[in-house]
């Protein structure tokens, strides 16, 4: 058996789809569906079981007897608006505590999903403490538990990896809502209006010239399975293109994959001021000298085959 929490969600349900194109059906899906829309998300998928998180959580305490070949962790909250901290850190921090306490105890491979947001204000982008600056307390959730990670890397018994996800877009983050990728939002909005609508200058910024590392989720399907290939590796590893781009290059990529559209600018919001990631960049270089060779999709081409499979599921 094979575990995926947040198997529901947008990254957790093309696990599973990536999954079942190789051969595996004994899946059991933990996630929270009080959010019910996210079930389309797994429509199309064969998986063995599906538990509630709260359900997990509670055996997990009293002693699972479940010995899955691997399980991938995506569940988490992961807006990053919410300041909510008891909230988060019980979601994000002390469930995943428990989850690899299970699973150095049982020898079980554990690959989750970390997060860009531990670098925060950071200039720098290296799975170093010197360039995690936080801006909120998702980054934060996210953070210190690959703190706690790195304090048990030394005496593990198992595999544990644990992946910083730079800007995701691609199939399945419709639930998101606000928290959908730029160029969800902005395929919408073209549609809608004809207009994809971009943030004026902010942070020594021009218009629409905020840069982040965008990567398609298949490529990131792509690293949690090599990882999970290579049970010998483990440690935390950056998971983005390596290659920053323009939310213009964004929209300028939408628009040419749609045929139609034009790009207008609006007001920075004042409430992200002190909280938002003007830039981001993977440093890509341990993911590297771990063993992985795969390229990565630049802007252009992912969301070309993005918005085409938006396209054939209307």
């Amino acid at each position: 058996m094979i575990i995926v929490t947040g198997g529901a969600g947008f990254i957790g349900s093309n696990l599973v789809r990536a999954l079942n194109s190789r051969g595996e059906r004994d899946i059991l899906v933990v996630d929270d569906l009080t959010d019910g829309h996210k079930f389309t998300n797994l429509a199309d998928c064969e998986i063995a079981d599906y538990w509630d998180k709260d359900l997990f959580q509670q055996r997990l305490r009293l002693g699972l007897t479940l010995q899955p070949r691997c399980i991938f962790h995506q569940g988490a909250c992961s807006v990053t608006t919410e300041w909510d901290g008891r909230y988060m850190m019980e979601t994000n921090y002390r469930f995943s505590t428990e989850l690899l306490d299970y699973c150095l105890a049982q020898e079980i491979p554990l690959i989750y999903a970390s997060s860009a947001a531990v670098y925060g204000a950071s200039g720098k982008f290296k799975e170093d403490p010197s360039a995690e600056r936080p801006l909120n307390v998702y980054g934060y959730s996210k953070l210190l538990f690959d703190q706690y990670v790195r304090r048990r890397l030394s005496k593990k018994s198992s595999q544990v990896v644990g992946l910083r996800y730079f800007n995701v877009y691609g199939p399945g983050e419709a639930h998101k809502g606000a928290m959908a990728s730029i160029a969800w939002h902005l395929n919408r909005q073209i549609l809608d209006d004809g207009e994809a609508k971009l943030f004026e200058g902010s942070d020594g910024y021009d218009a629409g010239e905020q840069r982040r590392d965008f990567i398609y989720v298949d490529d990131v399907v792509d690293v949690n399975f090599w990882f999970s290939d290579h049970p010998e590796c483990s440690g935390i590893f950056n998971v983005g293109t390596g290659q920053a781009s323009t939310f213009n290059d964004v929209a300028n990529a939408v628009i040419r994959s749609l045929g139609k559209g034009a790009i207008s600018y609006i007001p920075f919001p004042g409430a992200l001021k002190e909280s938002y990631q003007s830039f981001t960049e993977a440093d890509i270089g341990a993911l590297r000298t771990a063993g992985y060779e795969a390229s990565f999709l630049d802007v252009r081409s992912g969301v070309s085959a993005y918005v085409n499979r938006l396209d054939a599921a209307k």
